[in-house]
């Protein structure tokens, strides 16, 4: 509750805006009298209420409880003097933090007093009206004398709140703290506030509180359409508010907003400005980077390269690694590690980027707003530097899970650079490792998408037979292949072959990947003689071309021996994965994913082969690897768990097969669908085990499901669908429907 002194007449009602805005005026009325009142005390002692300065309270002010519930918790915590400095990115509402600090604990202070800091001079004519009030300077005094007799007066008081509105610098400000008893908020930009007060930084807003206050202020904004816009706008505050108002005034629906923000950002948010807020974060930001052009063009430059860039952290050795993509005044500044050092420290006081241990962090719509304002020529040459980082900085292999956290890292920023438009060959060639990566993963379908709007762009603007066009078309392939949309790879992976064989020639490393690729597919459709042949040849050409021991060498060697397996040459099957998964062993190392292909291969053949033990032992060990390295759900970890149920109903374990085969396919469902022929897979394979547990009735109807999925799916003939009929005949001859 406020002081009962400072609240007027209760009659005045608060729950309508004019209401409101009585409420405020009233108040105002009082604060003033108790300010007059305060003024005619020359002798120092109990003061009512001194109130200066402060804005009016915000009336949408909505959230931040738990940060408003911290900051007073920290402030009373022991009773001593204690400073806390408010600081974040613009438009994240730091001084309406403090505004609303002020207004909900007014009634525990005897003096409020807001001072606006960005300016040193302004302070101390500030402190002399406060001075005024306290009666302990003359009028007129100097602002030395001021200072010392302002502090000296606090010093010896309790319930007093001093704010600093957006100060910049902690050493300009230090010397106006006071001591004592009482509390003091400031707001900056900068985070450097360690030594002289408990920086607090102040994030955007959560997303449920955004898109409450914009179906709050936009009648019949629906909650998809509010989501939408929060999360374009970053849930910064002032952009949000900037939205609502805009959205309210205009009667703008939410998609059309978000079109605006595509196409015109630094317009739009120049709109819409809140009461609450001085200006816009158009102009806000603006002149932030205007600010930094002046006082360090290096600086500049950097934030201009990270507004192309993700919303996420870019890691500061992108730059320093790569300096002779950078514009002239960066370049100089990264090879010098005390200048690159000061160049981050001006980024972020000016607020454009938070410096953070893991890299340089901007908000969507400053970066919006920074590009906005860049000349077409600034644009270009920043946006080149951009793409020449972030090409250089190159993961490595996708197959290798070690590269996997870098890639993690990397892609939200090779694909805010959009490489389906780029010029940039390293460019391209690293979009394309970027879908392997998303495909060795386990995401095919985020795979699929990126490589998928790769291929066609590249089609139209580079022509078929592009090799960037190609090596799209062979990731499309490869990711529908993970999908289970074998329907559509074939011929797109025969198109893509004939080309690479009169492009590049029949023994070129590419080529011979598309013919691996086709006989997958080939494999996959059924068609195990014809695979066979493909992967004999393509086999051959690599180990002339490439040798014996490389690691697509060895894939063509994994790939030929599934073909021997389903074509009934168990015993060469098994000798050729014995002898590949040695060497991957020995060139990729023991929990290499393609090294443990081989030895899932492996463990079947042996299964197959009637060496159940020594399966189950290969195969315990490479689900466990598995697991560890490509986590639970993995489509491979999934294909070790299903082996080793198979081989524990082999051993006679069938409960605790039926518990592994439920769970997998539990999972395959939830992560490839319903209709994946994996997922088929393990019905097929759950179906075998109820059946040997005497659940007939359960089999049966599993094996009904899944034979008229294959049937739609794979087609008649397909060996996949003949083993579901021949299931179905026995689950149909143990309830004696012969």
């Amino acid at each position: 509750m406020e002081d009962e002194q400072l609240n007027p007449d209760p009659r005045v009602r608060q729950d309508t805006k004019a209401g409101q805005d009585a409420y405020s005026a009233a108040r105002d009325v009082i604060i003033h009298h108790h300010a007059v009142e305060a003024r005619t005390m020359q002798a120092p002692g109990p003061v009512r209420q001194l109130w200066g300065n402060i804005p009016s309270r915000n009336p949408g002010f909505t959230g931040r409880k738990k940060m408003l519930a911290a900051v007073r918790r920290r402030l009373m915590a022991d009773g001593r003097a204690l400073v806390q400095a408010l600081y974040g990115i613009s438009g994240v509402g730091k001084t309406q933090l403090a505004i609303e600090y002020a207004h909900r604990f007014a009634a525990d202070y005897d003096i409020v007093w807001w001072v606006s800091a960005e300016q040193p001079r302004p302070i101390g004519e500030q402190f002399a009206a406060l001075a005024e009030d306290l009666g302990c300077a003359r009028p007129g005094a100097d602002v030395e004398t001021i200072r010392r007799a302002v502090l000296a007066e606090l010093h010896g008081r309790d319930r007093w709140l001093l704010i600093f509105d957006n100060a910049e610098d902690p050493e300009t400000l230090a010397p106006w703290l006071p001591g004592g008893r009482g509390h003091v908020l400031i707001t900056s930009r900068v985070r450097r506030w360690a030594e002289v007060a408990a920086p607090v930084e102040v994030d955007v807003l959560a997303r449920g509180e955004s898109v409450a206050i914009l179906r709050d202020r936009v009648g019949g904004l629906a909650e998809a359409d509010a989501y939408s816009v929060a999360a374009a706008l970053g849930d910064l505050p002032l952009g949000i508010a900037q939205a609502a108002g805009y959205m309210a005034d205009t009667g703008t629906p939410g998609k059309e907003y978000l079109g605006l923000l595509v196409s015109r950002a630094g317009q739009i948010l120049g709109l819409g400005r809140p009461s609450s807020y001085p200006q816009p974060l158009a102009a806000v930001t603006q002149l932030a980077f205007d600010r930094l052009r002046a006082d360090d063009p290096a600086a500049a430059d950097l934030a201009g390269i990270c507004a192309f860039l993700a919303p996420e952290p870019v890691p500061a050795d992108w730059f320093t690694t790569s300096p002779a993509w950078l514009p002239t005044c960066l370049s100089s500044a990264v090879v010098d590690a005390m200048a690159w050092r000061q160049v981050l420290v001006r980024v972020g006081a000016h607020a454009l980027a938070r410096v953070e241990p893991d890299g340089l962090w901007m908000h969507r719509l400053t970066q919006a707003i920074v590009r906005d304002q860049l000349s077409p020529d600034q644009a270009a040459a920043l946006r080149t530097s951009a793409e020449a980082i972030v090409a250089a900085s190159n993961p490595g292999d996708a197959r290798a899970p070690s590269s996997w956290s870098r890639w993690a890292r990397l892609l939200p920023h090779l694909l805010a650079l959009d490489p389906a438009t780029t010029t940039s060959l390293n460019l391209r060639s690293l979009a394309i490792d970027g879908a392997w990566y998303l495909y060795r993963r386990g995401d095919a379908s985020a795979s699929h998408d990126l490589a998928d709007s790769l291929h066609q762009r590249w089609h139209e603007l580079l022509g078929p037979d592009d090799t960037s066009t190609l090596a799209a078309a062979r990731a499309v392939g490869v990711a529908l292949r993970g999908m289970g949309r074998y329907d559509r790879i074939r011929r797109l992976d025969e198109d893509t072959l004939a080309r690479y064989r009169r492009v590049q020639g029949e023994d070129h490393p590419a080529t011979l990947i598309a013919a691996d690729c086709l006989a997958r597919d080939l494999h996959l459709l059924g068609e195990f003689q014809a695979a066979r042949d493909l992967d004999q040849d393509t086999l051959a050409r690599r180990r002339r071309v490439l040798g014996h021991d490389d690691p697509d060498t060895l894939t063509s060697a994994a790939s030929l021996a599934s073909d021997l397996y389903v074509l009934g040459d168990i015993q060469a099957a098994c000798n050729m994965n014995q002898d590949t998964l040695g060497r991957r062993r020995r060139v990729l190392g023991e929990d290499h994913p393609d090294t443990l292909v081989s030895a899932n291969s492996l463990a079947v053949d042996l299964y197959v082969l009637g060496e159940i033990q020594a399966a189950r032992e290969l195969i315990e060990d490479t689900l466990g690897r598995r697991r560890h390295v490509l986590g639970d759900d993995h489509p491979q970890t999934l294909t070790s768990a299903s082996t080793l149920a198979r081989v524990l109903r082999a051993l006679g374990e069938n409960q605790a097969a039926r518990e592994l085969d439920e769970d997998t396919l539990a999972r395959r469902r939830r992560i490839l669908g319903d209709d994946h022929p994996d997922t088929l897979t393990s019905a097929s394979t759950l179906a075998r085990v109820l059946r040997a547990l005497g659940e007939n009735q359960a089999a049966r109807e599993l094996d009904e499901d899944t034979l008229a999925r294959r049937r739609s799916i794979l087609g008649e003939n397909h060996p996949d669908t003949i083993i579901s009929i021949q299931s179905l005949a026995l689950d149909l001859q143990a309830l004696g429907e012969a």
